[in-house]
């Protein structure tokens, strides 16, 4: 048979019978982002089954639309081995685990009103300003308990805010499972938050003079890297947590003169790669930057990770798939020690 005609298109059969893994792999078998679909699952799970680090990049408003729970099963589950968040999911996913919420809204509303009314508005998704700013106190607060005298890496800054979490908390979030699970966070963009407004405010008012070493994190998560055999990384978006996660790669080759290209790579994005962009920019053009290794398996979805990721994780944790081996990191504070195998 002529090259261009391997297998036909199956129509998807609908079954009354069905569970959302069989409906998984009968998307093998259609086209456009439902076999992509099929596709992140089936590259999700290879990362599992192989001896490989797994970075998940989060972007996007993903805790307040609902996905808080999800992040928690992967870190418990450690579907995931280390993080690269924006400060923003880190501070609203605090917010809840501190028992504040996020509610129904609409997009349809008077956004002055809301102003007036101290409502903050993310899409359709409504927020009480005043929990913000008990939040944004509980930060502050926070800040003043670390010993100042010397900088702290955004991994280490957060291990500590898990801990404190975990004694106080009333809901399971990222912060605290991931400190519980000795998963490593890092936030390239801290100041671009509530975290960072916060811990300014406090420096403003002379209750902390916290200072971040960025670089450390540069130099961590490039450790991470060249010691794994195999690293695997996950986009949820795009923007500095992709591109944070990307450059380990390269990160690796100037430091210790060895490339440690991904070999597997998801990402679920809205943003097409003609504008140019980092959000959009597909992983073919990342090889040319050795970013994504050449023999790579790769999917790119181009779907809202909303309905993707609920999707998705149901799908694993009803496969049971099991871990080959998990990289271990054990985190005191101020340094990281990793066997990584």
């Amino acid at each position: 048979m002529d090259k261009y005609f391997k297998e036909p298109i199956h129509p998807f059969d609908v079954s009354e019978d069905s569970d959302i893994e069989s409906i998984l792999k009968k998307m093998e078998h259609v086209s456009f982002q439902a076999k992509n679909l099929y596709l992140v699952y089936e590259i999700w799970k290879k990362m599992l089954v192989s001896e490989c680090t797994i970075f998940l990049g989060i972007a996007g408003a993903m805790v307040p639309a609902g996905m808080r729970k999800i992040f928690v099963y992967l870190i418990k589950n450690r579907y995931i081995d280390c993080i690269v968040s924006t400060g923003a999911n880190l501070f609203h996913c605090l917010c809840e685990t501190l028992g504040k919420q996020h509610w129904k809204g609409t997009a349809n509303v008077d956004d002055t009103e809301l102003f007036k009314k101290n409502i903050d508005r993310i899409y359709d998704v409504f927020a009480k300003e005043s929990e913000f700013r008990e939040c944004d106190n509980f930060i502050e607060k926070f800040a003043t308990s670390l010993d100042c005298s010397r900088p702290y890496t955004t991994r280490e800054f957060f291990y500590c805010l898990g801990k404190r979490l975990n004694k106080s908390s009333k809901e399971e979030g990222i912060l605290n499972t991931a400190y519980k699970y000795n998963v490593p966070i890092y936030c390239p963009a801290l100041g671009d938050s509530s975290i960072g407004i916060a811990i300014a405010k406090g420096k403003v008012e002379g209750t902390n003079n916290l200072t971040f070493d960025i670089i450390e994190d540069v130099i961590e998560t490039s450790d991470i890297a060249i010691k794994s055999k195999y690293t695997g990384v996950i986009y949820i978006g795009g923007g500095t947590t992709k591109n944070f996660i990307q450059q380990t790669a390269m990160t690796t080759s100037v430091i210790f003169g060895d490339y440690r290209s991904h070999k597997y790579a998801i990402q679920i994005i809205t943003e097409p790669p003609h504008w140019g962009g980092l959000s959009g920019c597909t992983f073919e053009e990342a090889k040319s930057w050795g970013k994504i290794a050449a023999d790579s398996e790769k999917v790119s979805i181009y779907s809202d990770a909303t309905v993707v990721l609920p999707i998705i994780v149901s799908a694993l944790a009803s496969s049971k798939v099991k871990r080959k081996k998990i990289p271990q990191f054990n985190i005191d504070k101020q340094k990281i020690e990793m066997d990584l195998g």
